[in-house]
């Protein structure tokens, strides 16, 4: 750790900290300007808040719940979209073949995968931004520690992982406990399987933040390590790790939708996206295009959606890619 110089003065820090509030103030007011000249960062805000909504308020918007057996018929099963030849205006996005609504399903199948992808991303964070913020502070033998063993986690591809955690998991869980904790199991998969990259970055930041004046400043006023880390560094660097936020709730979507797709996801009775275009392969030759295509393409519009807002941040808090 370098020594600070003990000359800082309190009337310096101040002078620091305003700095650093209005260069923030102006990159938030330039984001502002970016976003409104950009069609496309528009048009994904927008699909990405209609289908979070959607999501979100999906026991009210959707016209049946799919989870109540009362609410669906057998003989309404294999129904086309109400647009097509045979379809009622009951059911717009057509039925499966246990007659429950696409649209409805596929609301309710949102809100899970959405709820997973959340959960993971706020522990993935956690565990990440923490380790990064410890290794980059005091480096030393922790330092080396936490990026070997990230760099190994780098070697394997994250669904690979994913798949290693899950099944170590359902190995230690009790047999009888595993259909409960399923999403739990999930979301610790997902999870361990993307803090990588909110380690390293907050690593690379924080090495780089612990040698400016005002963390020297506050060492000499006597705070802690850890106040240091959380008020003074944390939040200079969140701009790299809002992006990586949102780049990685993407992959962490697709990742639950892979799991359930090759079922060690959620169970059928409790669909995820996932697990509803699993259903839909079965169909995929036998005509009943809607089953599979309805909930693929809404997964590819919330995928490319979220990947687009994470375009745009990227070049509004990276000026050299604009």
């Amino acid at each position: 750790m370098p020594r600070p110089d003990s000359r800082l003065s309190l009337a310096r820090l101040g002078a620091l900290r305003r700095q650093l509030f209005n260069r923030n103030t102006l990159r938030n007011n330039e984001g502002v300007y970016l976003f409104l000249r950009s069609p496309m960062a528009i048009v994904s805000a927008i699909m990405t808040v209609l289908i979070v909504l959607g999501a979100v308020l999906a026991p009210w918007l959707a016209p049946t719940n799919p989870y109540d057996l009362a609410s669906f018929s057998l003989m309404d099963g294999l129904l086309p979209p109400a647009w097509e030849e045979g379809g009622q205006s009951r059911f717009l996005l057509g039925t499966d073949d246990q007659g429950r609504d696409m649209l409805s399903a596929i609301l309710y199948g949102a809100r899970l995968s959405l709820t997973i992808a959340f959960l993971a991303m706020a522990f993935a964070t956690i565990l990440g931004v923490g380790a990064g913020l410890l290794a980059g502070y005091y480096g030393g033998r922790f330092d080396a520690i936490v990026m070997r063993i990230a760099d190994v986690q780098l070697a394997l591809p994250a669904i690979l992982t994913a798949l290693l955690i899950d099944g170590i998991a359902r190995g230690l869980l009790p047999r009888d406990m595993q259909e409960d904790l399923r999403m739990y199991v999930l979301v610790l998969a997902i999870g361990l399987s993307l803090w990588v990259n909110f380690a390293r970055t907050a690593r690379a930041s924080a090495m780089v933040e612990r040698n400016k004046e005002y963390v020297h400043s506050a060492i000499i006023m006597g705070q802690h390590p850890v106040r240091i880390m959380l008020i003074q560094i944390l939040p200079n660097i969140t701009g790299p790790l809002l992006v990586i936020m949102t780049v990685d709730l993407a992959s962490a979507i697709l990742l639950e939708a892979t799991l359930s797709f090759l079922g060690i996801g959620l169970p059928a009775n409790s669909p995820s996206l996932g697990t509803l275009i699993r259903i839909g392969m079965q169909y995929l030759m036998s005509g009943d295009w809607w089953i599979l295509w309805v909930p693929t393409l809404f997964l590819i519009a919330l995928v490319i959606s979220v990947n687009m807002l994470g375009d745009f941040l990227r070049q509004v808090f990276n000026p050299r890619l604009r």
